[in-house]
């Protein structure tokens, strides 16, 4: 069980940015297999059911802000729920603020390097660097590359990633 749990999210997080970044969309589908393992598994390696609502509290605490910015058109629908599914790893806890922190410091990283890209499109194709069309002509950043990276960082501070490694010690 060690192994599944230690790897779902890491395995739906490096799909959802790959898909963000050559097709600036997130399926559902990994956002919702974030969730329910969480669901799922959470009970089952000891968090506690007062952890348990925590969790899903902050989970919707960051649904509520990301929903706000997708209604401004700041963030996409899929960010949104892919964040909010990550989140629900950490609960209202210090992690919770680590995974936000590193999302956008990453996240911000990542916009300056999509800028310069952009303005040096015709550069970076006469070199032969191919880049993908998404790349070229959205005006959007893939930000599910971000909450990625910060997911990849941060997720061994969950409360249930701990739970899970202490009890296979």
């Amino acid at each position: 069980m060690v192994v599944i749990v230690t790897l779902i999210v890491p395995f739906c997080l490096a799909l959802a940015a790959i898909s963000d970044l050559f097709t600036m969309k997130i399926p559902n589908k990994l956002s919702a297999a974030i969730l329910v393992s969480f669901l799922v598994f959470a009970p089952l390696v000891g968090l506690g059911w007062a952890d348990y609502g925590m969790s899903i509290a902050a989970a919707s605490a960051v649904f509520a802000v990301c929903f706000m910015l997708f209604v401004m058109n700041v963030m996409g629908g899929g960010d949104a729920k892919l964040l909010t599914a990550t989140a629900i790893w950490f609960g209202f806890t210090p992690a919770l603020i680590s995974f936000l922190v590193t999302v956008a410091f990453v996240g911000g990283f990542i916009t300056l390097i999509f800028l310069l890209l952009r303005a040096n499109a015709n550069t970076a194709m006469a070199m032969g660097i191919r880049l993908p069309a998404s790349l070229v002509t959205e005006s959007k950043i893939p930000y599910g590359i971000a909450i990625a990276i910060g997911g990849y960082l941060t997720f061994q501070q969950s409360p249930v990633v701990n739970l899970v490694l202490l009890a296979a010690s």
